[in-house]
């Protein structure tokens, strides 16, 4: 039996309300310390804001983790590089399709209700380098993969896989 493993690590981009969030958290943080050294409860203030800084920071610091392995994708979600969590994983066997975000090989399954799961960098780029996955039927997943994931897959599921 022939396996590939193939493993995959993608930096994704915080959303801007997130980076938002967490710059105002530091700031209040710094700022109430500061007015703790005249006003005492004002330190207490300054902990609660920087437990929520702390948070802010481990939730947007995000990036996925792709790992294939004898016809299995699982997605990993990385947080702050100390906090790791299976968030999918996915059957090639049941795979539809997946192709490039923007290819003319989705043209049969944009208008298609289904759920939508973002596992990329959030970024587009020039040229785009993400790939849109439909699985089983009510599953779109957004991917940023590499190479060497789209070469493992393309060779367990010639038909479905598009590089374009």
């Amino acid at each position: 039996m022939s396996e590939t493993y193939v493993e995959c690590l993608v930096k994704s981009q915080a959303s801007l309300l997130g980076r938002f969030g967490k710059i105002m958290l530091i700031m209040l943080t710094v700022a109430f310390g500061i007015l703790g050294l005249i006003l005492w409860p004002a330190w207490l203030v300054a902990l609660v804001t920087g437990i929520g800084a702390y948070f802010a920071w481990l939730y947007t610091d995000v990036e996925y983790e792709y790992l294939y392995l004898d016809k299995e994708l699982s997605i990993d979600k990385v947080m702050a590089k100390s906090k790791r969590k299976r968030v999918a994983v996915f059957d090639v066997e049941r795979l539809e399709i997946i192709a490039p975000i923007k290819s003319y090989h989705l043209d049969n399954y944009k208008n298609r209700q289904c759920k939508v799961s973002d596992y990329s960098t959030r970024v587009e780029e020039q040229p785009d380098t993400r790939y849109a996955m439909y699985y089983d039927g009510n599953t779109k997943v957004i991917l940023s993969p590499s190479p060497e994931l789209m070469k493992a897959l393309k060779n367990v599921a010639p038909r479905k896989v598009f590089t374009d």
